[in-house]
């Protein structure tokens, strides 16, 4: 417990390092401590060592007398919506989402399928501190029920959009949760399926399974070469989605989800993403009369700001999307399909969707800066920016400092995990990029040498 053991999104480890089975009963112990609940759902992804974390959480949760039902491996959103629909009060996904095969981890969801946030989190990791378990009588120990409630989830998918044209989608699951629930959802929809890396493998040999312009270079090759209508990939625990277009091309991840925003945003209406997230999200949403929201990064802020602002969608540019008529989760398949009809509405390849959205130049670089420092350095790199670029248009820190200008923006976070301050710029041109961020880098190696001395 020398470091936060909670990040955005849950614990997330190496297995066996720093995530054992140990520690897992522990927190099994501590969400039924915590939440009292009676009733939890638990879900995993492909990775190997999910079935050994699943039995030590297993176990911490039964110890304290919750009932547990397992619906063995299914994607992260499934797990959400089933939390919420099964009645129960707590739901635990073991994910490490797009890391490397070697990590994983807890995301704990609330009973309106909603991720924990940060004030419940700490709560949690305070009881496994402290040790202030609650612990059943050995009469109230219940036993694990092995449950088959997918055609729940899967039947809210194939209700939200009905398709009308036979899509040639090349799906690829890369060996992860989605990899029978995607190409049997198309089918199911009427597409014509061509299915990649869709055996469950925790190895993920195949590719990473982060979804990126790199690990998706056969996706691309696949789709040209079959003359497909779209490639899609998910991670290894389906919350996010990547797209290839008709043309072989990887779709860039803040263009598409501003063309999205815009299609989805009326008049009056509100959008929610991150700080991280392209300008060109805000250029597209309010030519429709819209409205976007800024949050911290992560997509529980995203699911919290959506709820309290009643937005229409949200998203970050990684490809989690969230779409709050259905649920309050990141839903890579939902996403996917919610995009072919939208395809399908204004008659229009994918290139032809996004190529309305304007493309701005972004670039970004770490300076080294001591932990014990960087949360101060980043505080007063935000006075000093403001008077560096006086005609500013806004300026937010909810998550680090950010100053957005006319013609780009600078952001600046000192990282969760490293001895650095991250510095990201956008600018409507590369010219412009490169003159804030060297304005912005002077200014911080300067606070940096000051705050030294």
């Amino acid at each position: 417990m020398k470091s936060k053991l909670f990040g955005s999104s849950g614990v997330r480890r190496i297995v066996n390092v720093d995530l054992t089975p140990i520690l897992a009963c522990r927190i099994g112990l501590a969400i039924a401590t915590f939440s009292k609940a009676e009733k939890a759902v638990i879900a995993r992804d492909t990775r190997v060592s999910g079935l050994m974390l699943e039995n030590a959480l297993v176990s911490g949760l039964l110890a304290a007398g919750v009932d547990v039902n397992c619906l063995r491996i299914v994607p992260t959103p499934a797990l959400a919506y089933l939390t919420k629909r099964l009645g129960a009060d707590v739901g635990v996904m073991i994910t490490a989402s797009h890391n490397p095969p070697e990590y994983n981890g807890l995301k704990i969801f609330n009973k309106d399928g909603i991720a924990y946030d940060e004030r419940s989190q700490d709560k949690i990791e305070k009881i496994i501190e402290n040790e202030h378990y609650v612990l059943a009588d050995w009469h109230k120990i219940h036993e694990t029920s092995y449950i088959n409630e997918d055609q729940i989830y899967i039947e809210m998918i194939e209700k939200a959009a009905k398709l009308d044209k036979k899509w040639h989608v090349v799906v690829d699951a890369g060996c992860g949760a989605t990899y029978n629930f995607a190409p049997m959802i198309f089918n199911r929809l009427g597409c014509k399926v061509t299915a990649i890396n869709a055996q469950p493998d925790g190895l993920f040999p195949a590719r990473s399974p982060e979804p990126n312009r790199e690990s998706l270079n056969s996706l691309a090759q696949i789709v040209q070469k079959l003359k497909a209508d779209i490639g899609i990939a998910y991670d290894g625990d389906g919350d996010r989605t990547a797209f290839i277009d008709e043309k072989g091309n990887f779709v860039n991840f803040d263009r598409i989800l501003a063309a999205y925003a815009a299609h989805i945003v009326k008049k009056g209406e509100f959008m929610v993403t991150n700080v991280e997230t392209s300008m060109c999200v805000e250029k597209m949403v309010e030519k429709h009369g819209g409205k976007v929201i800024r949050t911290k990064v992560g997509d529980v802020y995203i699911a919290e700001a959506i709820k309290k602002h009643k937005a229409v969608f949200g998203g970050e540019p990684c490809g989690a999307w969230i779409h709050p008529q259905f649920h309050y989760c990141p839903d890579g398949i939902l996403s996917s399909v919610m995009l072919l009809k939208v395809l399908e509405k204004e008659n229009l390849d994918l290139s032809e969707f996004i190529a309305k959205t304007p493309k701005y130049e972004t670039l970004r670089t770490n300076i080294a800066c001591k932990n014990e420092m960087k949360h101060k350095v980043v505080e007063k790199l935000g006075e000093d920016l403001k008077t560096a670029f006086p005609v500013y248009k806004e300026y937010s820190s909810i998550d680090g400092v950010r100053l957005a200008f006319e013609d780009g923006w600078i952001l600046a976070r000192a990282s969760g995990t490293e001895p650095l301050v991250r510095l990201t710029v956008e600018g409507e041109s590369l010219k412009v990029a490169k003159e804030i961020m060297k304005k912005g880098v002077r200014l911080l190696k300067k606070i940096i040498g000051e705050t030294k001395d």
